[in-house]
Protein backbone atom coordinates (compact mmCIF):
# COMPACT_ATOMS: atom_id res chain seq x y z
CA UNK A 1 0.00 0.00 0.00
CA UNK A 2 1.28 3.52 -0.45
CA UNK A 3 0.84 5.84 1.80
CA UNK A 4 1.22 9.92 1.45
CA UNK A 5 1.89 11.15 4.94
CA UNK A 6 0.84 14.78 5.88
CA UNK A 7 2.24 15.57 9.38
CA UNK A 8 4.46 18.55 10.79
CA UNK A 9 5.75 18.05 14.88
CA UNK A 10 7.19 15.28 17.23
CA UNK A 11 3.65 13.37 16.99
CA UNK A 12 3.67 13.49 13.49
CA UNK A 13 7.39 11.84 13.05
CA UNK A 14 6.35 8.98 15.37
CA UNK A 15 3.44 7.72 13.17
CA UNK A 16 6.20 8.03 10.35
CA UNK A 17 8.32 6.49 11.65
CA UNK A 18 6.42 3.80 12.55
CA UNK A 19 4.70 3.05 8.92
CA UNK A 20 8.23 3.11 7.74
CA UNK A 21 9.67 0.23 10.12
CA UNK A 22 6.60 -1.53 9.24
CA UNK A 23 7.30 -1.18 5.66
CA UNK A 24 4.71 0.69 4.13
CA UNK A 25 5.44 2.56 0.95
CA UNK A 26 5.60 6.38 1.42
CA UNK A 27 6.38 8.27 -1.56
CA UNK A 28 5.72 11.71 -0.42
CA UNK A 29 5.71 13.61 2.62
CA UNK A 30 3.67 17.12 3.14
CA UNK A 31 4.96 19.08 5.61
CA UNK A 32 4.77 22.74 7.39
CA UNK A 33 7.42 25.27 5.98
CA UNK A 34 10.11 25.48 7.99
CA UNK A 35 10.05 27.67 10.73
CA UNK A 36 12.51 30.58 12.79
CA UNK A 37 13.63 28.30 15.72
CA UNK A 38 16.04 28.49 19.04
CA UNK A 39 18.02 31.95 20.23
CA UNK A 40 19.33 32.80 16.77
CA UNK A 41 15.87 32.12 15.50
CA UNK A 42 17.52 30.14 12.03
CA UNK A 43 14.74 28.67 9.71
CA UNK A 44 14.45 25.15 11.34
CA UNK A 45 12.78 22.06 9.51
CA UNK A 46 9.74 20.45 11.39
CA UNK A 47 10.62 16.86 12.82
CA UNK A 48 8.27 14.90 10.34
CA UNK A 49 10.74 17.15 7.19
CA UNK A 50 13.94 16.21 9.54
CA UNK A 51 13.07 12.21 8.89
CA UNK A 52 11.47 12.08 5.55
CA UNK A 53 14.90 13.57 4.60
CA UNK A 54 16.87 11.15 6.42
CA UNK A 55 14.88 8.37 4.33
CA UNK A 56 15.52 9.98 0.84
CA UNK A 57 11.13 10.99 0.79
CA UNK A 58 9.74 13.37 -1.29
CA UNK A 59 8.91 16.56 0.69
CA UNK A 60 6.68 19.22 -0.14
CA UNK A 61 5.76 22.33 1.98
CA UNK A 62 2.82 24.32 0.79
CA UNK A 63 1.78 27.12 3.00
CA UNK A 64 -1.77 26.29 1.50
CA UNK A 65 -3.74 23.74 -0.10
CA UNK A 66 -6.38 26.04 -1.22
CA UNK A 67 -6.42 26.49 -5.21
CA UNK A 68 -8.39 28.99 -5.01
CA UNK A 69 -6.45 30.42 -1.59
CA UNK A 70 -3.56 33.06 -1.22
CA UNK A 71 -0.88 30.98 -2.57
CA UNK A 72 -2.42 28.86 -5.48
CA UNK A 73 1.04 28.14 -6.42
CA UNK A 74 1.81 26.04 -3.47
CA UNK A 75 -1.79 23.81 -3.72
CA UNK A 76 -0.96 23.79 -7.21
CA UNK A 77 2.41 21.93 -6.96
CA UNK A 78 1.34 20.35 -3.43
CA UNK A 79 -1.46 18.91 -6.18
CA UNK A 80 1.00 17.89 -8.93
CA UNK A 81 3.29 16.07 -6.34
CA UNK A 82 0.23 13.97 -4.72
CA UNK A 83 -1.27 13.04 -8.36
CA UNK A 84 2.41 11.77 -9.24
CA UNK A 85 3.01 9.92 -5.76
CA UNK A 86 -0.26 7.29 -6.74
CA UNK A 87 -0.93 6.94 -3.23
CA UNK A 88 -3.72 5.12 -2.03
CA UNK A 89 -4.33 6.34 1.27
CA UNK A 90 -3.25 9.77 2.97
CA UNK A 91 -1.96 9.59 6.49
CA UNK A 92 -2.76 13.07 8.63
CA UNK A 93 -1.45 13.79 11.93
CA UNK A 94 -1.31 17.21 13.75
CA UNK A 95 -0.65 18.44 10.01
CA UNK A 96 -1.55 21.96 10.75
CA UNK A 97 -3.36 22.87 7.53
CA UNK A 98 -7.18 22.31 6.56
CA UNK A 99 -7.22 19.55 4.39
CA UNK A 100 -9.70 20.94 0.83
CA UNK A 101 -11.88 18.86 -0.83
CA UNK A 102 -10.10 17.82 -3.48
CA UNK A 103 -7.13 16.59 -0.88
CA UNK A 104 -9.65 14.01 1.03
CA UNK A 105 -10.79 12.79 -2.78
CA UNK A 106 -7.64 11.87 -4.02
CA UNK A 107 -6.41 9.17 -2.27
CA UNK A 108 -8.70 5.77 -3.57
CA UNK A 109 -9.09 4.75 0.33
CA UNK A 110 -9.09 8.91 1.21
CA UNK A 111 -7.34 10.55 4.54
CA UNK A 112 -7.12 8.80 7.53
CA UNK A 113 -6.50 11.17 10.60
CA UNK A 114 -4.46 9.92 14.03
CA UNK A 115 -6.22 12.18 16.46
CA UNK A 116 -5.47 12.38 20.51
CA UNK A 117 -8.60 11.74 21.92
CA UNK A 118 -11.46 9.94 22.36
CA UNK A 119 -13.70 11.81 20.11
CA UNK A 120 -16.27 13.11 19.77
CA UNK A 121 -14.55 14.74 23.13
CA UNK A 122 -11.69 17.34 22.21
CA UNK A 123 -12.37 17.53 18.78
CA UNK A 124 -10.10 20.23 17.12
CA UNK A 125 -6.24 21.56 17.97
CA UNK A 126 -5.27 21.32 21.74
CA UNK A 127 -6.88 17.85 22.90
CA UNK A 128 -4.11 16.85 25.25
CA UNK A 129 -4.24 19.69 26.92
CA UNK A 130 -7.69 20.80 27.26
CA UNK A 131 -8.04 16.71 28.65
CA UNK A 132 -5.95 17.32 31.58
CA UNK A 133 -6.99 21.03 32.16
CA UNK A 134 -10.49 19.19 32.65
CA UNK A 135 -9.32 16.65 34.98
CA UNK A 136 -10.46 14.16 32.18
CA UNK A 137 -10.07 10.58 34.12
CA UNK A 138 -8.72 9.29 30.61
CA UNK A 139 -8.34 10.11 26.79
CA UNK A 140 -6.92 8.28 23.98
CA UNK A 141 -6.26 8.15 20.17
CA UNK A 142 -8.91 7.69 17.62
CA UNK A 143 -7.87 6.97 14.18
CA UNK A 144 -10.56 8.27 11.91
CA UNK A 145 -11.72 9.04 8.33
CA UNK A 146 -11.02 12.28 7.07
CA UNK A 147 -14.37 14.30 6.01
CA UNK A 148 -14.64 17.85 5.14
CA UNK A 149 -15.85 19.28 8.83
CA UNK A 150 -13.30 19.42 11.82
CA UNK A 151 -12.61 16.04 13.64
CA UNK A 152 -16.17 15.07 12.48
CA UNK A 153 -15.46 11.84 10.50
CA UNK A 154 -16.18 8.23 11.33
CA UNK A 155 -13.95 6.40 13.91
CA UNK A 156 -12.29 3.32 12.14
CA UNK A 157 -10.50 2.44 15.21
CA UNK A 158 -10.02 3.84 19.18
CA UNK A 159 -7.91 2.90 22.02
CA UNK A 160 -8.22 4.52 25.67
CA UNK A 161 -5.14 5.67 27.54
CA UNK A 162 -5.64 6.54 31.40
CA UNK A 163 -4.21 10.25 32.34
CA UNK A 164 -2.50 9.76 35.71
CA UNK A 165 -2.38 12.64 38.30
CA UNK A 166 1.42 13.57 37.27
CA UNK A 167 1.07 13.15 33.81
CA UNK A 168 1.73 16.71 31.83
CA UNK A 169 0.83 17.39 28.29
CA UNK A 170 4.89 16.74 27.57
CA UNK A 171 4.31 13.02 29.31
CA UNK A 172 0.90 12.34 28.44
CA UNK A 173 1.87 13.48 24.37
CA UNK A 174 4.75 11.20 24.31
CA UNK A 175 2.74 8.40 25.25
CA UNK A 176 -0.11 8.96 23.08
CA UNK A 177 1.97 9.61 20.02
CA UNK A 178 3.41 6.46 20.59
CA UNK A 179 0.19 4.62 20.89
CA UNK A 180 -1.06 6.53 17.75
CA UNK A 181 1.60 5.37 15.66
CA UNK A 182 0.83 1.79 16.20
CA UNK A 183 -2.73 2.35 16.30
CA UNK A 184 -2.18 4.29 12.95
CA UNK A 185 0.02 0.77 11.58
CA UNK A 186 -2.57 -1.33 12.67
CA UNK A 187 -5.29 0.25 10.82
CA UNK A 188 -4.01 0.24 7.54
CA UNK A 189 -3.42 -3.71 7.83
CA UNK A 190 -6.78 -3.48 8.41
CA UNK A 191 -7.68 -1.94 5.41
CA UNK A 192 -5.24 -3.84 3.31
CA UNK A 193 -7.92 -7.33 3.88
CA UNK A 194 -11.01 -4.49 4.69
CA UNK A 195 -11.24 -5.41 8.16
CA UNK A 196 -11.94 -1.37 8.68
CA UNK A 197 -15.52 -0.53 9.68
CA UNK A 198 -16.09 2.74 9.55
CA UNK A 199 -18.72 3.98 12.95
CA UNK A 200 -20.34 7.35 12.63
CA UNK A 201 -19.23 9.75 15.97
CA UNK A 202 -21.78 10.10 18.70
CA UNK A 203 -24.11 13.16 18.80
CA UNK A 204 -23.73 13.13 22.19
CA UNK A 205 -20.49 14.27 24.01
CA UNK A 206 -19.26 16.34 21.64
CA UNK A 207 -16.57 18.93 22.95
CA UNK A 208 -14.08 20.88 21.15
CA UNK A 209 -9.91 21.19 22.36
CA UNK A 210 -9.60 25.07 21.30
CA UNK A 211 -6.05 26.31 20.61
CA UNK A 212 -4.11 26.79 23.52
CA UNK A 213 -3.43 30.97 23.80
CA UNK A 214 -0.13 32.97 25.70
CA UNK A 215 -2.18 34.33 27.60
CA UNK A 216 -3.77 31.59 29.26
CA UNK A 217 -0.85 31.29 31.07
CA UNK A 218 -1.68 33.67 33.47
CA UNK A 219 -1.83 31.57 36.42
CA UNK A 220 -5.58 32.95 38.42
CA UNK A 221 -5.25 32.74 42.03
CA UNK A 222 -9.07 33.32 42.85
CA UNK A 223 -9.34 29.77 41.24
CA UNK A 224 -9.71 26.22 43.27
CA UNK A 225 -5.94 25.02 44.19
CA UNK A 226 -7.16 21.52 42.12
CA UNK A 227 -8.08 23.59 39.08
CA UNK A 228 -4.79 25.70 39.07
CA UNK A 229 -2.70 22.54 39.50
CA UNK A 230 -4.30 21.01 36.25
CA UNK A 231 -3.23 24.26 33.98
CA UNK A 232 0.16 23.89 35.74
CA UNK A 233 0.38 20.32 34.40
CA UNK A 234 -1.86 21.10 30.96
CA UNK A 235 0.51 23.96 30.08
CA UNK A 236 3.70 21.97 30.40
CA UNK A 237 5.56 22.59 28.40
CA UNK A 238 3.90 25.38 25.88
CA UNK A 239 3.41 28.00 27.29
CA UNK A 240 3.67 27.46 31.04
CA UNK A 241 1.92 28.32 33.76
CA UNK A 242 3.69 31.59 35.10
CA UNK A 243 2.58 34.28 37.93
CA UNK A 244 3.86 37.93 38.77
CA UNK A 245 5.77 38.51 41.92
CA UNK A 246 6.81 42.38 42.43
CA UNK A 247 7.05 42.79 38.56
CA UNK A 248 8.97 39.50 37.45
CA UNK A 249 7.55 37.01 35.80
CA UNK A 250 8.06 33.48 37.62
CA UNK A 251 6.96 30.32 35.54
CA UNK A 252 5.50 27.21 37.53
CA UNK A 253 6.30 23.79 36.72
CA UNK A 254 5.45 21.90 39.49
CA UNK A 255 3.02 21.83 42.15
CA UNK A 256 1.41 19.43 45.05
CA UNK A 257 -2.52 19.89 46.45
CA UNK A 258 -1.90 21.38 50.24
CA UNK A 259 -4.73 19.26 51.53
CA UNK A 260 -4.42 20.48 54.30
CA UNK A 261 -4.22 24.42 54.80
CA UNK A 262 -7.72 26.09 53.78
CA UNK A 263 -7.88 29.81 52.74
CA UNK A 264 -10.19 31.16 54.90
CA UNK A 265 -9.58 34.90 54.42
CA UNK A 266 -9.86 34.47 50.63
CA UNK A 267 -6.45 36.75 49.78
CA UNK A 268 -5.91 34.30 47.17
CA UNK A 269 -2.36 35.16 45.37
CA UNK A 270 -0.78 35.29 48.97
CA UNK A 271 2.33 33.18 50.00
CA UNK A 272 1.04 31.44 53.28
CA UNK A 273 4.46 29.69 54.08
CA UNK A 274 7.90 29.05 52.33
CA UNK A 275 10.04 25.95 53.21
CA UNK A 276 12.58 23.91 51.13
CA UNK A 277 9.59 21.44 50.46
CA UNK A 278 8.35 24.35 48.50
CA UNK A 279 5.83 27.69 48.45
CA UNK A 280 2.48 27.45 49.69
CA UNK A 281 -0.10 29.81 48.07
CA UNK A 282 -3.51 30.66 48.86
CA UNK A 283 -6.23 29.98 46.26
CA UNK A 284 -9.31 30.38 46.01
CA UNK A 285 -10.69 27.12 47.60
CA UNK A 286 -7.12 25.40 49.41
CA UNK A 287 -3.71 26.04 48.82
CA UNK A 288 -0.90 24.84 46.63
CA UNK A 289 2.60 24.06 47.23
CA UNK A 290 4.90 25.14 44.38
CA UNK A 291 7.59 22.80 44.16
CA UNK A 292 9.78 23.43 40.39
CA UNK A 293 10.19 27.04 39.73
CA UNK A 294 11.78 29.45 36.85
CA UNK A 295 12.82 32.97 36.38
CA UNK A 296 12.65 34.59 32.97
CA UNK A 297 16.00 33.62 31.54
CA UNK A 298 17.09 31.04 33.88
CA UNK A 299 16.47 27.39 34.73
CA UNK A 300 12.97 25.18 35.87
CA UNK A 301 14.52 24.75 39.53
CA UNK A 302 13.47 22.71 42.46
CA UNK A 303 12.33 25.24 45.08
CA UNK A 304 14.79 24.80 47.69
CA UNK A 305 17.43 25.96 45.15
CA UNK A 306 14.98 29.10 43.56
CA UNK A 307 14.60 30.21 46.79
CA UNK A 308 18.43 30.51 46.95
CA UNK A 309 18.32 33.16 44.31
CA UNK A 310 15.13 34.53 44.60
CA UNK A 311 13.35 35.73 48.29
CA UNK A 312 9.79 34.80 48.63
CA UNK A 313 8.57 35.70 52.20
CA UNK A 314 4.96 34.99 53.88
CA UNK A 315 2.45 37.73 53.28
CA UNK A 316 3.67 38.48 49.64
CA UNK A 317 1.49 38.49 47.20
CA UNK A 318 1.68 36.72 44.12
CA UNK A 319 -0.38 38.06 40.70
CA UNK A 320 -0.55 40.90 38.62
CA UNK A 321 -1.90 44.14 39.94
CA UNK A 322 -5.05 43.73 39.02
CA UNK A 323 -5.91 40.79 40.45
CA UNK A 324 -4.06 41.67 43.83
CA UNK A 325 -6.40 44.93 43.80
CA UNK A 326 -9.41 42.53 42.84
CA UNK A 327 -8.64 40.52 45.96
CA UNK A 328 -8.32 43.69 48.56
CA UNK A 329 -11.78 44.53 47.33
Amino acid sequence: MRVAFAGTPEFARVALRDLLVAGFDVPLVLTQPDRPAGRGMKLQASPVKQLAQEHAISVVQPRSLRLDGKYPQDAAAAREALVAAEADVMVVAAYGLILPQWVLDLPARGCLNIHASLLPRWRGAAPIHRAIEAGDPETGVTIMQMDAGLDTGAMLLMERLVISPADTTASLHDRLAALGGRLIVEALELAACGGLTPVPQPAEGITYAHKIEKVESTIDWSMPATAIARRIRAFDPFPGASTDCGGETIKVWGCEIDSELSNTDKRYGRILSVSSRGVTVACGVGALHLTTLQRAGGKRLAAAEFLRGFDLQPGVELGTAASRAKTSA
